[in-house]
């Protein structure tokens, strides 16, 4: 017995080296990625710090699955002013026999699947403007960007939330705003929410994408050319393979010392983070882009 105890003992600190070897080294190769995007933008980092937590785990008969977040934040300097990004990934570290095979970022897995279409409804590829009479709003940017900077790690109990939340996540930023909700309860008209329904634009990043532009009343926007050109509460949409349907979005919180968008964003939950992707696992170099600055009556 005590032979078996001291074998369990040594495999389960073998197991725990295991896993902070693992994170030692995802967190220096995140942290060398980050400094590369940094340099092109004339910034450095200054202080980084990165916390791991397990969240659940999966016994196989030789295999196990390690499921754990990681929460990075980077003090970064750009010029003379200092402002800092958080970033926090879902993650899966595989072990055989003790011994770490595999660690992934989950955070973005379920973009372009099936799943999105199951967890937050497909989208047809025509959606309907919603209400023909006039509804008028003026945007409170300020409240928007507020809202974004409260719940960027969490998740509001006041709306349903999603495994592939960006797009809701942003949806909650507008109304903040004051963007009405309207269109209930086609789901293929308008933009809302409403306890366990809503509207494919509400949710589903492609459908926002589409429906801004094009909406004549209520929440929409006016597409712009450059990243620059956008104001803290705009939006950006994210296709990340560059096949035409955009599956992220972004909400612009703040500018940096060149003027350029940072972002905050759910799925990948992220503050303040450089609006380009170009460190995220998710980022492919056929990634494209759309501008949406919020168009309101005033």
């Amino acid at each position: 017995m005590r032979e078996q105890l001291q074998n369990l003992l040594e495999q389960r600190v073998q197991q725990c080296v295991s896993q902070a070897r693992s994170q030692l080294l995802y967190e220096c190769q995140v942290i060398e990625r980050k400094k590369e995007c940094c340099a092109r933008r004339n910034a450095e980092i200054v202080k980084t710090t990165a916390q791991g937590q397990i969240t659940g785990q999966r016994e196989g008969e030789e295999a196990t699955e390690v499921f754990y977040t990681a929460h990075f934040q980077y003090l970064v300097k750009q010029k003379s002013e200092f402002f800092l990004e958080e970033t926090v990934e879902r993650r899966k570290a595989e072990f055989y026999k003790g011994i770490l095979v595999d660690d992934e970022d989950i955070s973005f897995q379920h973009l372009n699947s099936k799943e999105i279409g199951q967890t937050e409804g497909e989208a047809p590829r025509e959606l309907e403007d919603g209400p023909e009479e006039r509804v008028g709003f003026q945007y409170n940017r300020l409240k928007a960007v507020q809202y974004a900077e409260r719940w960027w790690n969490d998740h509001n109990p006041a709306y349903k939330s999603f495994e592939v939340d960006c797009t809701n996540y942003i949806s909650q930023c507008l109304n903040t705003g004051g963007a009405p909700m309207i269109g209930y309860p086609g789901r293929t008209k308008g933009w809302w929410m409403r306890s366990n329904n809503w509207s494919y634009s509400w949710s589903v990043a492609n459908s926002l994408r589409l429906y801004l532009p094009r909406a004549k009343t209520g929440v929409r926007a006016k597409e712009v050319s450059e990243a620059g050109q956008l104001l803290p509460g705009d939006v950006i949409c994210y296709d990340f393979q560059g096949d035409g349907r955009f599956d992220h979005t972004t909400i612009v919180t703040a500018k940096d010392a060149n003027g350029m968008p940072l972002v905050n964003a759910h799925t990948a939950n992220s503050r303040r983070r450089y609006w380009a992707y170009e460190d995220s696992t998710a980022y492919t170099p056929n990634i494209k882009y759309r501008f949406l600055t919020i168009v309101d009556d005033q």
